[in-house]
């Protein structure tokens, strides 16, 4: 079968095989062969698990095959726009960021945290936002990990989309319906006073 690297990364290639994605984990050859296994296993097992437990929550690539020993997710392929190349040229900007804090806030409400959530992270296909790449996300019902998650992404947006980020993060909040929504916005004024006084 025909491949093609879409993507390196630090940790990972993303390969394309037909209609199917392969995240197969890099080999560190800093640490001790055997550690390096483990963790790569461990992260593989991790992050497959925390894809399937959403799969019936929010809009996110369908896990077709772990392949442990390999350090390889098989997953579904999805066609589409990656947001943080397209969203400035939308028309409908305002709305698909408002789909994303729908989206986030499903995410947070089952206990997981994304890690990275920036548009770089998400595609858009057929009007619907899926959220992408779990390899930094992790399981916790903490206010502040929620906050980090939202400062993040305000981060990302001002940074790749400066023309716009203010009514896209406003639009966002506006689809951020967490349940915790409250005590989230709050924490996240003071990881942003954080941020501001390290500066």
């Amino acid at each position: 079968m025909k491949q093609r690297i879409l993507y390196q990364g630090a940790e990972a290639f993303i390969i394309k095989e037909e209609n199917r994605i392969i995240k197969k984990r890099i080999k560190k050859s800093y640490r001790i062969p055997d550690i390096d296994e483990k963790l790569r296993a461990r992260r593989t097992r991790s992050e497959a698990k925390i894809i399937e437990k959403l799969q019936e929550k929010i809009n996110v690539p369908k896990i077709l095959k772990v392949d442990e020993k390999n350090k390889e997710i098989f997953m579904q392929y999805i066609e589409g726009k990656k947001l943080s190349e397209f969203l400035d040229k939308l028309e409908d900007k305002n709305k698909i960021m408002e789909q994303v804090g729908e989206e986030a806030s499903k995410l947070h409400d089952s206990g997981i945290i994304h890690g990275d959530l920036t548009t770089s992270n998400m595609i858009l296909h057929q009007e619907k936002v899926y959220i992408i790449d779990f390899g930094l996300s992790f399981h916790s019902s903490r206010i502040e990990d929620k906050a980090v998650d939202l400062h993040l992404l305000r981060q990302a947006l001002e940074a790749k989309h400066f023309l716009h980020w203010k009514n896209l993060f406003n639009s966002f909040l506006k689809g951020y319906k967490s349940r915790d929504r409250e005590k989230i916005l709050k924490q996240l004024k003071k990881v942003e006073a954080r941020g501001r006084y390290k500066g």
